[in-house]
């Protein structure tokens, strides 16, 4: 009798971790799927900014924005916190140089040498680097259903880049275009993994860190076009995207993939990269007006079927 009264009591308290749980989960379900929203509409908004501003002027003015919106909406508590971001600037801004500065340079770049459908298949694999890295860096071991739900989300991936025909890979290679994006690939995947050993400090003002290295970082590259001839400066609507990429791909998105892989760790926060080219095709359609088609609703079932599965391949001490 009193084993079966301690059982009682303990289940309540089982329940309650289980409900934790659930609600840390949806909630970095919301935030991650919330960033990937916000980089699927940078897919549009990079169509917008053809012939409006150039590439490395983008990225620098993008995260330009956000420096200043800190700077105006919270100096104090930027340095009040001060002392504690001072020991760390450099980490930080190596994450913002990486993950940031380099990603989306890369990926300007390598939209002049390489087609989109290598783009996106490569962009794809960005959850498999997180998990090989995961496994390098810190042991952690995926589970054959994880694997499978990683597969199955790249297969999504494909349906997406090859408009649901298969022989659209037929031939396909690596170019210049192609290294320079899985450059920026890995270097975005090591930023996540990164992110694992943020100091201890409030999230906002290390984000404040790393942005500020990538406005920092950003300013050699804007110097090198420029040198070159190619610096253009916003027109009027090439402001609007600058706004716009500031405001949401890279403030509002990446505090949002932040705060998820603070919640379930950066595997899992991995896999929901693969949403930004089911996303990116249906803003295609909705602003840029091109049709939507069969195999966009099939991808987007193989990128949901495949999370839900690499979800439930971890145990839950191994959910990190």
């Amino acid at each position: 009798m009193a084993s079966s009264g301690a059982s009682r009591r303990e289940n309540p308290r089982a329940e309650n971790s289980r409900a934790e749980a659930s609600r840390t989960a949806w909630q970095a379900y919301a935030m991650l799927t919330l960033a990937t929203l916000a980089w699927g509409g940078n897919v549009v908004a990079s169509r917008y900014a053809i012939g409006e501003v150039s590439p490395m002027a983008l990225t620098g003015l993008r995260w330009a924005v956000v420096v200043v919106i800190f700077l105006a909406l919270g100096p104090r508590k930027l340095a009040a916190d001060w002392p504690l971001m001072r020991p760390h600037w450099r980490f930080a801004m190596l994450m913002g140089a990486g993950g940031y500065t380099v990603f989306s340079a890369m990926l300007f770049l390598a939209a002049y040498f390489t087609p989109a459908v290598n783009l996106a298949i490569l962009q794809g694999a960005m959850p498999a680097m997180v998990l090989l890295g995961a496994l390098v860096a810190h042991g952690t071991r995926a589970t054959p259903t994880q694997i499978l739900g990683v597969s199955i989300t790249l297969v999504g991936v494909l349906v997406v880049a090859t408009k649901g025909d298969a022989g659209a890979i037929v031939g396909f290679g690596f170019n210049v275009g192609d290294l320079l994006m899985l450059f920026g690939c890995a270097c975005y995947s090591a930023y996540t993994l990164a992110l694992r050993q943020r100091p201890d400090m409030p999230a906002m003002s290390f984000f404040f860190l790393m942005a500020a290295g990538a406005c920092i970082t950003s300013l050699p590259l804007m110097g090198i076009e420029a040198w070159l001839g190619k610096l253009q400066w916003p027109t009027l609507q090439g402001w609007a995207v600058v706004l716009f990429v500031g405001l949401g791909p890279s403030l509002i998105a990446q505090r949002a993939f932040m705060r998820g892989v603070e919640l379930i760790g950066p595997g899992r926060a991995g896999l929901f990269v693969n949403l930004v080219p089911i996303f990116g095709a249906f803003f295609s359609v909705v602003l840029l007006g091109e049709t939507f088609a069969a195999f966009h609703a099939v991808a987007l079932g193989l990128v949901i079927v495949g999370i839900l599965l690499a979800e439930r391949g971890m145990s839950p001490q191994r959910k990190t």
